[in-house]
């Protein structure tokens, strides 16, 4: 079956939780309001579905191909990026000056998501470069953007984030890729990275790799680690190309998912290219402030993967009702048919497609309104408004990354069950979808990383501050909801209110005892993450739920649409938030069964 882009509902998330039109009223966004937003979203959809999504299936199982240093993308990848390229994708978001749209990212998001849907794996190179761009736009020189953001923006050139080598995995401490400098402002780079996403690829004419490396009076740990910009093609005064950089790719990973996706082996000053031992680079910013710079590129990776999540779910969503609708298997139980029904009639069948529906939407919302925040922090007139959603923005990217992550997971994992035994073949696509999936967790840090941030940088640097101005938002949603006589308004109330509680509860835990009795907290840090995730999802919900109800009792909109969206928000809240209580306790009580085990008797 076909993918089918859920722009309503993007646009609902849009317009009513996010804000849009007020977003359009800021400097800068003054052409982003809800028609732009859908005519945007609409040509998206047909890119989308028509041109990258029908690669998705054939380049899985014809991944790209390493020989001799170069990398052959999937066949049709190097078309389909041409198109993405020419039609100002990639620019999407990014700053008119450099060649841009100046679009927000609330709705750079929804088009990503749609992208990720079609293929994760051609959505990757996108990301990543977008990340770059990020990078260079907050600590490159005048010089660096002049050269590099046109033709990144344009999709002319791609960017690569190189973190990770073979010692140095999350611990970036004990990175040592060297940059030694020439007293000519440039340096020259040795080393290796692995796990380099499009690190090497022939759907362009250059790759801007971003490496974290160290200076040789660099102190050590992360203190000592600087960024810098290393072409695999140099780049002349008249922006053209110049000689072959001293950047080689070793070879490419093979994976259980993202297979069209070449994950590169890069090695640094292995005198292979033109330029003599040592590939020539620029530092980005000051030395020794790469990885604060990188974080920057880190974040907005972080929020994509985030995406990532969401649109590999919506697919596998789609798939698993296309396949619901159509397969025949025994009598409904409550006899309401006489013989044979499709599957979609089965309570258990319904329940696990409403699960994944719940969770989609819950996630697409809060990213949603993550997004805006970060739209209105960097556009809004007023400091202490920018201050505000920066903090409300910052405190959602790890939800974002690692509840969404996470629900993808389970949600693709329910579309192989769905699928009963044909879930398990190849040949039906729900595998891939649960395959792709499997590493959102891991890259761009771990769900445990993103539970550390969550902890410390999050909720323990401002003392709960952040965290405890959501709850209040979260009581005036709750207060909306109580003046609603309907069961759905009734019952997401109950189990909303009972979230907020134990969602502050852990708040004040972390806060009061993170100093004191680290372990027992960190003990509980993802399971932390898990219930703020699903207490700010399911928020969203409880939001669209009373701003549908409403919509109903006017006479406005699409009546099919806003029911769905009624039951669904009813649902998130009978059965993902009803769970929180319990995580509430699982973190505050069980951190002594997590830490009695002694290392030897595992």
């Amino acid at each position: 079956m076909s993918y089918v882009a859920p722009v309503r509902d993007m646009l609902f998330c849009m317009k009513e939780l996010a804000g849009l039109e007020a977003l359009s009223r800021l400097p800068g966004f003054e052409d982003a309001g809800f028609d732009t937003a859908d005519a945007v979203l609409t040509e998206a959809a047909r890119y989308c579905a028509e041109v990258v999504e029908p690669l998705n299936a054939e380049s899985d199982m014809h991944p790209p191909v390493w020989r001799d240093g170069a990398v052959t993308i999937s066949t049709g990848f190097k078309q389909a990026f041409r198109q993405f390229a020419d039609g100002g994708w990639q620019g999407l978001q990014h700053p008119v000056e450099f060649g841009g749209q100046g679009l927000p990212k609330t709705i750079g998001a929804a088009c990503a998501e749609m992208l990720n849907s079609a293929s994760v794996s051609f959505a990757l190179c996108p990301l990543l470069t977008d990340g770059a761009i990020e990078a260079l736009l907050t600590a490159g020189s005048p010089e660096q953007r002049r050269f590099f953001l046109p033709k990144m923006i344009d999709g002319t050139w791609t960017g690569t984030m190189n973190l990770t080598e073979p010692q140095a995995g999350s611990d970036l401490a004990m990175v040592r890729t060297k940059a030694v400098p020439q007293g000519d402002g440039t340096y020259r780079l040795s080393g290796q990275k692995i796990y380099i996403t499009y690190g090497e690829h022939d759907m362009v004419e250059n790759i801007v790799h971003l490496v974290l490396a160290r200076t040789p009076d660099a102190p050590p740990g992360v203190k000592g680690i600087s960024l810098f910009l290393c072409p695999k093609f140099l780049v002349n005064d008249d922006g053209s190309l110049g000689a072959r950089n001293d950047v080689y790719c070793a070879s490419i990973e093979h994976k259980l998912g993202i297979r069209a996706s070449p994950t590169a082996v890069l090695v640094f000053g292995d005198d292979q290219g033109e330029v003599g031992a040592g590939a020539i680079a620029q530092l980005i910013g000051e030395e020794n402030r790469g990885l604060e710079y990188m974080f920057v590129m880190m974040n907005a990776a972080r929020f994509s993967v985030g995406v990532q999540g969401i649109g590999v779910a919506e697919r596998a969503y789609q798939r698993a009702v296309a396949y619901a609708r159509d397969r025949v298997q025994s009598r409904p139980v409550d006899a309401s048919l006489p013989a044979g029904a499709t599957i979609i009639h089965h309570p258990d069948v319904k329940r696990m497609l409403m699960s994944m529906r719940a969770h989609i939407e819950g996630c697409r919302a809060l990213a949603s309104v993550s997004a805006a925040a970060f739209d209105t922090a960097h556009h809004h007139p007023d400091a202490a408004v920018r201050q505000a959603n920066q903090a409300f923005h910052e405190f959602t990217v790890p939800l974002v990354k690692g509840f969404s992550t996470e629900m993808s997971i389970d949600v693709t994992s329910l579309g192989v069950q769905v699928h009963g035994g044909m879930g398990y073949i190849e040949e039906t696509g729900a595998a891939q979808h649960f395959r792709d999936a499997r590493i959102l967790t891991i890259y761009e840090g771990t769900t445990a990383i993103q539970a550390n941030d969550l902890v410390g940088r999050k909720t323990l640097r401002d003392g709960g501050v952040t965290a405890r101005v959501i709850a209040q938002q979260i009581v005036e949603t709750e207060q909306a909801l109580s003046v609603r006589t309907s069961p759905a308004a009734k019952s997401t109330y109950q189990r909303l209110q009972a979230a907020r509680t134990a969602f502050v509860e852990i708040v004040d835990f972390v806060v009061g005892q993170t100093r004191s009795q680290p372990n027992t907290v960190f003990a509980g840090s993802v399971p932390y993450l898990m219930l703020a995730g699903k207490v700010l999802a399911g928020w969203q919900m409880a939001r669209a739920l009373v701003i549908a109800e409403q919509q109903l009792a006017d006479g406005q909109g699409d009546s099919a649409f806003l029911l769905a969206k009624v039951a669904t928000a009813r649902f998130f809240a009978e059965h993902i938030l009803s769970t929180v209580p319990g995580l509430r306790d699982a973190i505050v009580e069980g951190a002594d069964s997590v830490n009695a085990m002694a290392v030897d008797w595992f």
